[in-house]
């Protein structure tokens, strides 16, 4: 990084270039987190169909956690001397990613949908933390705390989408919306 990008301080102990390091794969996190929640706010007011209640109300919790996870991303990276962006145009510019592309549709389509998003979360999520690792043991724990709660809201998405005798109906899926379409499969057999 060169010099005159780096932050004007950051946390004791860490190089400024190291504390830009962290607070630029922080910087990714913030938006894939920030993503994560308008999504499942959107899976919220879209899903439709038996056990609308259920998820709908599952939802609000992950939402809410979600959202605290980016205020203390946010706040990591402004005590390592960055400025966090959570603009959204700078969030779309920066993605690596499709935007969640599934509308008004039933439950099950949207939980395979997002058994998706998740594993994409989780495996940036942890990569993150393994690059964090040996630079600030502080921004790990972060991760590694996130990474608790995301693989909990994960399984409950996944708890919908397993058979009786253990079979995940997203298993071979190739992204979002054959996931969406393997779920409602996977419910129909079982049905």
């Amino acid at each position: 990084m060169a010099a005159e990008n780096l932050p004007q301080y950051t946390v004791p102990s860490l190089t400024l270039a190291d504390g830009a390091k962290v607070a630029g794969i922080l910087q990714g996190r913030l938006h894939a987190l920030n993503d994560l929640q308008l999504t499942l706010k959107h899976i919220h007011w879209n899903v439709v169909g038996p056990h609308f209640i259920a998820v709908h109300e599952m939802l609000d919790p992950q939402v809410d956690a979600v959202r605290a996870m980016v205020d203390a991303i946010a706040e990591r990276i402004a005590t390592l001397g960055v400025p966090p962006v959570g603009t959204p145009g700078a969030l779309v510019e920066a993605r690596s990613w499709d935007d969640y592309s599934i509308g008004r549709a039933s439950t099950i389509a949207h939980l395979g949908a997002l058994d998706t998003v998740y594993q994409g979360i989780i495996t940036a999520h942890r990569e993150a933390a393994t690059a964090t690792a040996d630079l600030d043991d502080v921004t790990n724990d972060l991760l590694v705390g996130h990474l608790h709660e995301l693989e909990l809201f994960h399984w409950f998405v996944r708890a919908h989408l397993e058979s009786s005798g253990g079979a995940l109906s997203t298993a071979d899926s190739e992204g979002e919306k054959d996931s969406a379409e393997l779920a409602e499969a996977g419910a129909a057999d079982e049905a």
